[in-house]
Order: C-alpha cells, then structure tokens, then sequence
C-alpha cells in the first residue's frame, strides 16, 4: 500500500494528539487546573485534536462525514479556547466558565469535542478493532465527567484509554490493504 504525506500526517495525529493530551491532563492532575504549563500543552493537544478530526472526517462517508466535520470544528474551537481561558485564569484574569454573556460560548464548545469522538467511534465501526471503537466512544462519555468536574484522576484515565484505542485505530488504518480517502 502507498500512503501520501498528508495521509502519513492525519494518521501520525492519532498517536500524537492523544499522548499530548494525556501530558497536559497529567500535568493539570498533579499541578492544578489552573497550571499555565499544562494550559500551553493542552492549547498544543488541542490543536492536535483538531488534526485528528480530519483524520476521522475523511474516513467517513456521506451526511455523517459531514456532522463530523462541523461538529469538530466547533469542538477544536472550544477546547483550545478552554486551553487559552486556563492561561488566562493562571494570570489572575476573569474565568470564562463563571462568566455571564458572551463567555457562556465556551461551554456547549467545548462539549463539541467529547461529542466529535463520539462521532468518531460511530465512523471507526468496521474499520477499527471493536474493543478500540468501544473505548473511543466510552472516552468521549466520560470525557465531559472527567473535565467539568476537575477529576484528574479520571481525566488521565479518559486518556490513558484515547491513547490506547487511537493506537490501534493508527495502526488498523495503516495496514489497510486499500489507500485511504483524503480531504
């Protein structure tokens, strides 16, 4: 099988944006939810998340390629934007998710991303072992659990398990006998 470069990429991203994440997770369980090292490297994470959708996108097909696409659009918007509100609060500046106004766009944002993986584990069905699906789809469930409520235990845990399961999605999609689809 030949494989491009930018195919190399968006399939390289699902073993990188994951264990970025899992180091700014760790960090924010062990420093504080508001450690501004953490924030870069979740702000660097989440940048890599986005990458990932793409990779998700472009093996779906249809309507569902589609919902995919614009729903982790928004979900990469809201978690760089929680990134960047950590820096901010690290600063002493105001917390956007105790913000009124304009601020309370962060939350259903940043929902976008545990719902983007969800998504994710829907197009990965068929195309991925079963168990990696499974842990995708119950990563993105306790996702939102792990973030909202601050547990860094089971935020490091959330993605002790997207590490794994995107490793073996990379790994099923790099031996896939037929090139893969591209944006």
């Amino acid at each position: 099988m030949t494989s491009t470069p930018l195919q190399r990429v968006l399939t390289g991203s699902l073993l990188v944006a994951p264990a970025v994440y899992l180091i700014a997770d760790l960090l924010y369980a062990t420093r504080g939810w508001d450690d501004p090292v953490a924030a870069v490297v979740h702000v660097l994470g989440a940048v890599g998340y986005t990458v990932v959708m793409f990779r998700l996108a472009t093996l779906g097909e249809g309507l569902l390629a589609a919902v995919l696409l614009v729903v982790g659009v928004f979900g990469a918007a809201g978690d760089v934007a929680y990134g960047f509100n950590t820096i901010h609060v690290s600063l002493g500046d105001t917390d956007l998710v105790d913000a009124s106004g304009a601020a309370v766009l962060i939350k259903p944002l940043g929902l976008c991303l545990p719902l983007t993986l969800l998504l994710g584990a829907v197009v990965l069905r068929g195309r991925a072992p079963a168990w990696a699906v499974g842990l995708l789809a119950v990563s993105a469930l306790i996702w939102p659990v792990a973030h909202i409520a601050d547990v860094g235990w089971l935020a490091v845990l959330v993605n002790l398990l997207l590490t794994t399961a995107f490793g073996a999605v990379s790994v099923a999609l790099s031996r896939a006998p037929q090139p893969l689809p591209v944006i």
